[in-house]
């Protein structure tokens, strides 16, 4: 076996050049350096995985550890070190992260999720009939996208969606690229003391969601949770449910209006559309970068050695434009047929909120679309305002009219 190395390791994140497609250095990757060294904005180095099935080993081996707390564990945003040091249980392995998971899959079953249309559907209607009120261009993020799946959340955790704008503007800094060590250090102590005097609140006043449920049968002494774990529980379902959603609301829109001929044939046969998620999903990779992994012990990857502490991200937008699994990939098919794609990660850790986004992608979708079928974006699609070098890829504003 010979490592594949560069003379200099290039700079991660790799921008994208088209709003839609991951950047073009991934077919390259792919082709000839499919395990890849990377230069982290962070400090240190990690091995890029851009293969398919590559990926889907990264992501359901245990020699590929996602335990946060190892030392050399990559990290992608600066000050991200102090989340690993009390890890996320999206952070653990098993038996630990299968713990935590269990205390929180009942809620997130298909069964349960379909309990909750009749509501999103209230929200999604409620939502489109303000936002039809107003003159265009209306920025659909702040109108539409981000309400919409802040909401669902809020009303699922039982969070107060008054205080959207609080936790909204803290989440952004601590997924985002551009912030410092000492902006993620204190939105993310905000956010913390405002998780921990929700948990007091329901301890004194318990509700009938999920935190309430949680506080009540986890939380010790009753339950097996420290204060600290069910706080970092319920902050993280907080961030990752509104975040993700509301970029794949706001950019699906876009690729689906700059693709008229599969948007013609959604309208003409609603049956596609669970099919049109998951083909979106796939397309877009929004969270390309969330699955950091490191290596447990030495091993290999497409005949690349791989050691013991080494840092390794499995690039999810690349394997889903992998061309030996996905044909055409570039080309965006309603009717493709692409469920097995990694948008939602795989293995132990694939999303536990997979369910719930997409009944609320496809609500979403079908009534945005219906309720205004001449929308149109109001600004040249190059030129929208993308989140390059974040966490989560989407856009920051969409400007759109009818």
């Amino acid at each position: 076996m010979s490592r594949i190395t560069t003379p200099d390791h290039r700079n991660f994140p790799i921008p994208r050049q088209c709003p839609f497609a991951p950047p073009l250095e991934y077919d390259r990757l792919r082709a000839a350096e499919p395990v890849s060294r990377v230069q982290l904005p962070t400090g240190g180095t990690a091995w890029l995985v851009t293969r398919y099935d590559d990926v889907r080993t990264v992501l359901s081996s245990p020699v590929f550890s996602a335990d946060g707390t190892r030392p050399g564990f990559p990290a992608l945003v600066p000050g991200a070190a102090q989340i690993l040091q009390r890890p996320p249980f999206i952070r653990m392995d098993p038996p630990q992260h299968s713990f935590y998971r269990r205390m929180l899959i009942q809620d997130f079953t298909a069964k349960r999720i379909k309990t909750m249309r009749p509501g999103i559907q209230a929200t999604v209607d409620r939502l489109l009939d303000d936002l039809l009120t107003r003159t265009p261009p209306v920025d659909l993020v702040d109108a539409f996208a981000l309400p919409l799946s802040s909401l669902v959340i809020c009303q699922l955790l039982g969070v107060p969606y008054d205080d959207h704008e609080f936790f909204q503007g803290r989440s952004k800094i601590t997924v985002s690229g551009a912030s410092t060590a000492e902006q993620f250090a204190a939105a993310l102590g905000e956010l913390r003391a405002y998780m921990d005097g929700l948990i007091t609140r329901k301890q004194q006043g318990p509700g009938d969601d999920l935190m309430s449920k949680l506080v009540a049968e986890q939380l010790e002494p009753a339950g097996e949770l420290r204060r600290d774990e069910l706080l970092m529980m319920c902050l993280m379902l907080l961030n990752a449910g509104h975040e993700t959603t509301a970029n794949m609301i706001s950019l699906g829109t876009v690729a689906l209006l700059e693709h008229p001929d599969q948007l013609a044939a959604l309208r003409s046969d609603p049956e596609l559309l669970p099919g049109a998620v998951e083909e979106l999903l796939r397309y877009l990779s929004i969270a390309d970068l969330v699955t950091t992994r490191i290596a447990a012990e030495d091993t290999e990857l497409s005949g690349t050695p791989i050691r013991v502490g080494e840092g390794v991200i499995a690039l999810l937008a690349a394997a889903d434009w992998d061309p030996a699994v996905f044909p055409e990939p570039e080309r965006f098919d309603v009717r493709r047929g692409s469920r097995h794609h990694v948008g939602f990660g795989y293995g132990v850790h694939q999303c536990l909120g997979q369910n719930l986004a997409r009944l609320e992608l496809e609500i979403a979708f079908s009534s945005l679309f219906a309720r205004i079928p001449t929308l149109q974006v109001a600004a040249p699609v190059d030129e929208l305002p993308y989140k390059h070098g974040g966490i989560v890829y989407g856009v920051h504003e969409l400007p759109v009219t009818w």
